[in-house]
């Protein structure tokens, strides 16, 4: 099922040779483009166009009404209701600590440079409905823009047929547990349009979209960037995990196996040095793949060309591999987990042991599972408050601070031949 790639002795780039989920976002850029400016120039008509399109049902309304909300709450087991409270607890006491100090620089008496981390006005948080109700993006999206302090927040997820053309009952109920009652039965790229433009009569545009989705929302978001931000264009889920012969490989094997359950195209990855972890790896895979609920999907995912086990010729290599792969999500079981966890680099999000898998981060870690895919974690962060916050710097020099550095400037702008510059100083002198 999945496949073996021996990098024992390889010298050259290991991204070009690493497995990865083939997306043609360019091409889904072109399918949605005229959906898109339909909802910017039709505005309800084409979001009743698309959902009979694609969601099979128009809902009696798009923004669904509090007491839907409501019901939702009321009907969760109290069981689940109870993992969704501590799930929030957790990740808000996560979330607090990442607030981020408020500096002030002074450079001189008179002369200070402070800056303000300043929350976005408005934002629209996208939840997708497809193969899974992932209540659980609700929180991750919800909780860090509420402590950034974000005053208006929207949510859409895609309308259910089975549920009247709501939302599922699991993400509604997340929604009323977080205080969030602007709720709108839309999916796909006609919502992150919606959040864009607005809808006159629905929903006021946004001037932020996070959250993920299926390719067409991410061509939606690529499309749009720009008219709003964006947090990133999230691809399809993965998992690398970093063993030696310590490994226990049930462990390995459950988790390699609870990613591929995502969907078909998620990546599932060993990066192993051992030999008989390798061996023991793949029974237990095949043990367990068939004995599991959506078996269909996970051999797909891990018998895809994003899937593999790769085998190293060392830890040391294991690990250049790991940092060239950047992983979403990545788990280190070895020797002495937390010393190999901190020479990583890149990854979206690192477990250490056997005790903290990926699907506890998923839930109830405390942690964002939003995450940059597609080796994009060398160079980006999972969704936190900072991504809800803009940094400004202020400016505020008296009269002898402007005057002691008024020469500094007028050479500066002199050498550049912008004269005007120059002499916005010079009449205050």
């Amino acid at each position: 099922m999945l496949r073996i790639l021996d990098l024992a002795g390889f010298d050259g780039d290991y991204r070009a040779v690493l497995p990865r989920a083939e997306l043609d976002v360019d091409a889904a850029m072109e399918a949605i483009r005229p959906v898109c400016a339909a909802v910017r120039e039709r505005g309800v008509a084409a979001l009743e166009e698309y959902s009979e399109r694609f969601d099979r049902v128009v809902p009696s309304s798009f923004r669904v009404p509090l007491e839907a909300l409501a019901d939702a709450e009321h009907g969760l087991d109290p069981s689940l209701r109870a993992a969704f409270a501590e799930s929030i607890r957790r990740r808000r006491a996560v979330a607090e600590s990442e607030l981020p100090p408020q500096p002030a620089a002074l450079l001189a008496p008179g002369a200070e440079v402070r800056q303000r981390m300043i929350p976005v006005d408005r934002v629209g948080l996208y939840v997708p409905g497809g193969l899974a109700p992932l209540a659980s993006s609700v929180l991750m999206n919800v909780v860090p823009a509420q402590v950034a302090g974000v005053a208006s927040i929207a949510v859409a997820s895609p309308p259910q047929a089975e549920f009247g053309g709501l939302p599922h009952p699991v993400i509604l109920a997340m929604c009323q547990m977080l205080g969030v009652t602007e709720v709108y039965a839309v999916g796909g790229a006609q919502a992150i349009a919606m959040f864009a433009y607005g809808v006159p009569g629905v929903c006021a545009p946004v001037a932020m979209v996070t959250g993920p989705g299926n390719i067409y929302v991410v061509a939606a978001k690529r499309l749009l960037r720009g008219v709003i931000g964006i947090d990133s264009e999230a691809g399809p889920t993965e998992i690398a995990i970093l063993a030696d012969d310590t490994a226990q490989a049930r462990f390995v094997a459950a988790d390699l196996i609870s990613q591929a359950e995502h969907d078909p195209m998620a990546a599932a990855v060993l990066v192993t040095d051992s030999q008989a972890l390798i061996d023991a790896v793949v029974a237990e895979v095949d043990a367990q793949v068939a004995e599991t609920k959506h078996s269909e999907r996970v051999r797909t995912s891990l018998g895809g060309p994003q899937s593999a086990i790769i085998k190293t010729e060392s830890l040391a290599q294991g690990i250049d591999v790991v940092n060239a792969y950047a992983a979403e999500h990545l788990e280190i079981h070895t020797a002495d987990a937390a010393a190999v966890a901190a020479q990583v680099r890149n990854a979206g999000a690192i477990f250490v042991g056997d005790w903290s898998p990926v699907s506890l981060g998923d839930y109830t870690a405390g942690s964002t599972h939003v995450l940059p895919t597609g080796g994009c974690a060398c160079h980006s962060s999972g969704l936190n408050v900072k991504s809800f916050l803009k940094a400004v710097h202020v400016i505020a020099y008296d009269r002898a601070a402007l005057a002691e550095v008024a020469g500094l400037v007028e050479v500066f702008a002199a050498a550049e031949d912008l004269p005007a510059h120059g002499n916005a100083i010079t009449v205050r002198r």
